[in-house]
C-alpha cells in the first residue's frame, strides 16, 4: 500500500515537473522569439542610422569647400587686426562685437582673442592682454591662464618690453610648467637690460636703415602711415583757403544734346589734381542689375605683377573683382555710353567696366592708376601700342556704414562713397608722365561692404 503510494506521489511530482519544463521551454522559446525580434529592428535602426551617416557625409563632403579653411582663419583675423590698426579700435569694444555705428551679436571668446594674438604683429602684447582680462572675469575657455602669460613673457621679450608684471612668480600659473620653466631666463634677461648689455638700439636702427631700400621703401612706409591716418579722418588737409577754390557747377559735356537736356551736377572734391564727383551717374535699377551680373562671375581681385608681365593675387587688394562687357547686359553699354559723354573721351580705348566688391577688412593700398614707362622696360612696343591710363572714372554702388573711403595720401583728402555718385581725375600731367599725386588708396572697410564699378581711359 505504502508503495503504491509513493507510486502516485511520484507520478504526480513527474507530472507537475514535466508541465513546469514545458513552460519553462515555451518561455524561453518566447524569450528567443522576442530577442531575434529585436536583433531585426535593432540592425533595420542600424540600417536606417548607416544610411543617414552616408547621407550626411557625402553633403558634408560636398560642402567641405564652402567651409572655412586654415588660411581663411588666417586671412579674417589679419582683416580684424587691419581695422584695428587703422581705425585705432579699443581692444575691449571690438572683443563685445561693437563697431562704430552697430552692435554684433558674436563675441570674441578667449580662445579667438589668443589666436589674434598668435597671428598679430605689432598688437600681439595686446590681444594677449585682452584674453587675460577675459579670463580673469571669469570666461570659461580650453586656453589656460598658463598659456597666455607664457606667450606675454616670449612676446614681451622680442620686443624688449620685457617687465616684473610678466615675470615675477604671482603672475604665473604654477600649474603651468613652461612658465615656470621660463622665469629664470626671463629674470636674467631684465638683469642683461638693467645692465645694458642687450645691444644698442642706435645700431640696429642704423643696421635696419642699411638692409633696406632707401627711399622706396620710406616713402612707402609713409604714405601708408597717411592713408591710415586719413581713414581714421586725422591729416585731411581741406583748410578754409583751400575749400574756396572748391565749387559745385552743371556738367554739359561737349555740349551733346543728352546733357544739355539733362546736364549732371558736378562737385569739386580737389583742386589740383582736379577731383571731381559726379551725382546721379547709375540709377538703383542699373545698380541691382549690374551687381546681379556680376555676382556669380567674381574672383579674388589680381594686381599687375612685374616679375611676371601678368595680373597676379596680392595682399595688396583684398575684394572681389569681374571686368563686364557690354554684350553680357545691355545696361552696361548704358553705363559705359553715360560715362563716356560726361567725360568726353573714347570709350574705344578704354578698358572694360571692372566691377568690385570689398566685404569687411577689404581694402586696396596705396597705388597709382597709370603705369610707368619704366614697367615697360623689357617690351617698349608694349606701351606705345596700349598707352597709359590717362584717367580714371570710378563709380560708387552704395553706402557704406563705416569706413571704405577712397584716400590720397600726398594730398591729405579723404572721399566718402555715396551711392549713385561716381569721382573722376587724371592720372597723368600733361607731359604725359604720370602725377604721384594721385597715388591713392581704398580704405578698409569696417562695417558692410563697399561696391565701385570702374572705368579707365587710355585716350
Amino acid at each position: 500500500m505504502v508503495c503504491r503510494r509513493l507510486v502516485i506521489i511520484q507520478q504526480v511530482i513527474a507530472t507537475i515537473i514535466k508541465g513546469r519544463v514545458a513552460k519553462l521551454i515555451s518561455v524561453e522559446e518566447e524569450l528567443v522569439q522576442a530577442l531575434k525580434e529585436y536583433i531585426v529592428l535593432a540592425e533595420a535602426k542600424l540600417s536606417v542610422m548607416k544610411r543617414c551617416v552616408e547621407v550626411f557625409s557625402s553633403r558634408l563632403t560636398s560642402l567641405h569647400r564652402f567651409f572655412p579653411t586654415e588660411e581663411d582663419v588666417i586671412g579674417t583675423a589679419k582683416a580684424l587686426l587691419l581695422l584695428q590698426h587703422t581705425y585705432k579700435l579699443d581692444l575691449t569694444t571690438l572683443s563685445r562685437g561693437a563697431l562704430p555705428g552697430t552692435k554684433y551679436r558674436s563675441t570674441l571668446s578667449v580662445g579667438d582673442c589668443f589666436r589674434l594674438g598668435q597671428t598679430a604683429l605689432n598688437h600681439s602684447m595686446l590681444w594677449m592682454q585682452q584674453a587675460l582680462k577675459q579670463l580673469n572675469a571669469g570666461e570659461h575657455s580650453t586656453i589656460s591662464k598658463g598659456q597666455v602669460l607664457d606667450h606675454i613673457s616670449v612676446s614681451a621679450s622680442g620686443l624688449g618690453t620685457c617687465t616684473r608684471q610678466w615675470t615675477s612668480p604671482r603672475s604665473l600659473d604654477s600649474s603651468h610648467k613652461q612658465a615656470q620653466l621660463n622665469l629664470p631666463y626671463f629674470l636674467k634677461f631684465l638683469k642683461e637690460k638693467r645692465a645694458g648689455n642687450l645691444g644698442n638700439k642706435e645700431s640696429e636702427t642704423k643696421q635696419e636703415t642699411l638692409n633696406s631700400s632707401p627711399q622706396d621703401t620710406l616713402d612707402y612706409k609713409q604714405t601708408l602711415e597717411s592713408y591710415e591716418s586719413l581713414c581714421h579722418g586725422e591729416g585731411i588737409k581741406l583748410t578754409p583757403q583751400r575749400q574756396k577754390r572748391l565749387f559745385c557747377r552743371l556738367q554739359y559735356g561737349n555740349r551733346t544734346p543728352q546733357l544739355v537736356i539733362a546736364p549732371f551736377k558736378e562737385e569739386d572734391e580737389w583742386d589740383s589734381p582736379h577731383i571731381v564727383r559726379f551725382y546721379d551717374v547709375m540709377s538703383d535699377e542699373e545698380i541691382r542689375k549690374i551687381k546681379e551680373t556680376a555676382k556669380p562671375k567674381m574672383k579674388c581681385s589680381r594686381v599687375f605683377s612685374l616679375t611676371s608681365r601678368s595680373p597676379q593675387s596680392s595682399k595688396q587688394r583684398i575684394s572681389q573683382s569681374v571686368f563686364l562687357t557690354e554684350e553680357e547686359d545691355p545696361v552696361i553699354g548704358q553705363v559705359n555710353h553715360r560715362i563716356q559723354l560726361i567725360t568726353g573721351l573714347s570709350d574705344e580705348t578704354a578698358e572694360f567696366l571692372q566691377v568690385a566688391d570689398y566685404g569687411i577688412g577689404g581694402h586696396y593700398e596705396p597705388h597709382v592708376d597709370s603705369f610707368l614707362v619704366r614697367d615697360f622696360d623689357s617690351n617698349p612696343l608694349e606701351f606705345i601700342v596700349t598707352g597709359n591710363r590717362i584717367a580714371t572714372f570710378m563709380n560708387y554702388m552704395n553706402d557704406v556704414e563705416a569706413g571704405g573711403a577712397t584716400v590720397f595720401a600726398y594730398l591729405g583728402t579723404m572721399i566718402s562713397p555715396k551711392k549713385g555718385t561716381a569721382i573722376f581725375w587724371y592720372n597723368l600731367l600733361l607731359s604725359g608722365k604720370g602725377n604721384h599725386l594721385t597715388k591713392h588708396t581704398a580704405c578698409p572697410v569696417l562695417v558692410g561692404c563697399k561696391w565701385v564699378s570702374n572705368k579707365w581711359f587710355y585716350k
